[in-house]
């Protein structure tokens, strides 16, 4: 595994560390093999896993619980337009008190070089809109509220 080389009261060890499993390490210096138990419990490095939600396009037809673009918001009285995926916006076709269409195009919006159109899911009033062109949306991000 490792190596390690000490000079302790003027004499060299070479130490080589062959195993450690929780508390017990297997090491062997100058030749000589030990095992060697640990005061404290060894913590493995871990690499953090990064999960990101399943993305749904727009116009897909949601499923009842993998619906990622939508979300019904009753205190407001609205529909949410989600971001699909992290980008920047580049165009925002529509504006407070439009009436929109199901399939009507709202937003363009850059992600991984390439333009995408966000329509809208449902038929209705642009009640708010919450962001503005260049800005960088992450993926749920709140586009535009629909009445």
């Amino acid at each position: 595994m490792k190596n390690f080389k000490f000079l302790i009261n003027g004499n060299n060890y070479e130490v080589e560390i062959k195993n450690v499993e929780n508390n017990l390490a297997e090491l062997e210096v100058n030749g000589t093999l030990y095992k060697v138990e640990v005061n404290k419990q060894i913590q493995e490095v871990k690499t953090p896993k990064l999960i990101r939600p399943k993305s749904v396009p727009s116009t897909d037809t949601p499923l009842i619980d993998d619906h990622k673009t939508i979300q019904a918001n009753i205190s407001t009285g609205g529909t949410k337009i989600l971001t699909p995926l992290p980008g920047v916006i580049l165009d925002i076709t529509v504006r407070i008190g439009d009436l929109v269409k199901v399939g009507q195009k709202l937003i363009v919006l850059e992600a991984m070089k390439m333009e995408n159109n966000i329509e809208s899911d449902v038929a209705g009033k642009i009640l708010d809109i919450k962001v503005n062109i260049g800005n960088s949306v992450m993926q749920g991000d709140v586009l535009i509220i629909i009445g």
